[in-house]
Formats: C-alpha cells, structure tokens, sequence
C-alpha cells in the first residue's frame, strides 16, 4: 500500500482563509493604488507577482520592503519557519517578477542577496523591522534577503 499523498489535495482550512485574505488584499491594494492595503504596522507593503514553479500561473504576495538605492528588498522569513515561503521558491525557479509599489508596477530582476550584501543589508532591515531579528532567532535556516533591481525600459 502507498503511503503516497494525492498529487492535488483540497487546501486545509486554514490555508484557505489566508488564500481568501491575500486574494481580498492584493484586490483592493490594486483597485485603490496602495491606498488601501499599502501600509501595516506603519511600514511600506508592495505587491509581487511571480510565476508559480510548478503550475505556471501567476501568483501575488503583498510583503513588506525597504529600498536600498533603486533595489526593493524583500526577506523571505516565513514568519521565522523551518522552510522558505512559497514566493522565495518561485523567484529562485523564475527570477523575472513585477512589483506594484502604490500606482506605479515595475518588472525586477530577483536575486537572493550574496553573503557580502546579506551583511550589509541585515541590519538595515532590523533595524526597520525588528521581528526579522526575531524570526531570525526562531528557525536554524539563514533567513534570505531578496534583491529586486528593476529591468530599465527599452
């Protein structure tokens, strides 16, 4: 007998909500330019879009950021998890994306940051988001930092 999982499961409950949740976020950050839905906690929230590694869709994730020159910076915490969000995973199978930051939509390029840039960035984003450092300290996994550098318009 195979102790395999189906290929497609029905989402868990939980998961479902925040699906729901994220879908109604990014609706209205999109229908109101970031009016609605730009800011939490007082801080910066743009909206990726990615495509999906193994299903090829398109997929939005509002996350916070700071900008580092013309580069967006995003970190992949996962709340402090043992493993990667799902939008790190798409980025690294698919480095081209778009960001909506307010009204304005920009094509990046992703990188994960290289261990030079990780140290010099870290502080700047916990010195603006201190529960990086926390999640940082919750899981054994070095907490990628993720550089967007927008793609000049030819």
């Amino acid at each position: 007998m195979s102790t395999n999982k189906p290929a497609t499961q029905p989402r868990k409950k939980g998961n479902r909500l925040q699906h729901y949740f994220t879908e109604l976020h990014v609706g209205l950050y999109r229908r109101t330019g970031g009016a609605i839905g730009g800011r939490m906690g007082g801080r910066n929230l743009l909206i990726l879009t990615t495509i999906g590694r193994k299903s090829g869709q398109e997929r939005h994730t509002p996350l916070l950021y700071i900008q580092d020159g013309e580069q967006y910076v995003l970190v992949a915490s996962n709340g402090g998890a043992p493993s990667d969000p799902q939008w790190f995973r798409n980025i690294e199978a698919h480095p081209e994306a778009r960001i909506q930051v307010g009204k304005q939509i920009i094509v990046v390029t992703a990188h994960k940051a290289n261990p030079e840039e990780r140290s010099r960035i870290w502080p700047i984003i916990t010195g603006h988001f201190q529960n990086f450092a926390d999640y940082q300290a919750r899981t054994t996994r070095e907490i990628p930092v993720v550089l967007l550098t927008p793609v000049a318009a030819s």
